[in-house]
């Protein structure tokens, strides 16, 4: 991806990133699953969603999504290292890298 006019290189990741995300299936394996006690459709929706409102708000985020972020890198953290297959490592790495990269920007 190009960065487009004003967008900083870290955006452009973070877009590049986001895009990937999208294009991304759902690990077939991870629906319905739950790890370390936490359900991996609603760790990638909590993500997804904040992602996609700092893009929406132009690079910010209010002080409760931080702390959704924040919980969400938490639990990828638990859950990252009990993952075995292939596609699933790879989404919820890329997953993690977004969440990382958010919360620090926002």
């Amino acid at each position: 991806m190009i960065p487009m006019r004003g967008e900083s290189e870290y955006e452009a990741v973070v877009d590049r990133l986001w895009q990937e995300h999208l294009a991304a299936t759902f690990p077939a394996g991870s629906r319905g699953a739950e790890l370390a006690g936490h359900d991996l459709v609603m760790l990638d929706a909590d993500v997804a969603g904040c992602v996609s409102t700092w893009r929406g708000n132009g690079g910010s985020l209010d002080a409760r999504r931080h702390q959704v972020l924040y919980r969400r890198i938490a639990a990828l953290e638990k859950v990252l290292p009990l993952l075995t297959d292939t596609e699933e490592l790879r989404y919820f790495r890329r997953l993690r890298q977004l969440a990382v990269l958010t919360a620090e920007a926002g």
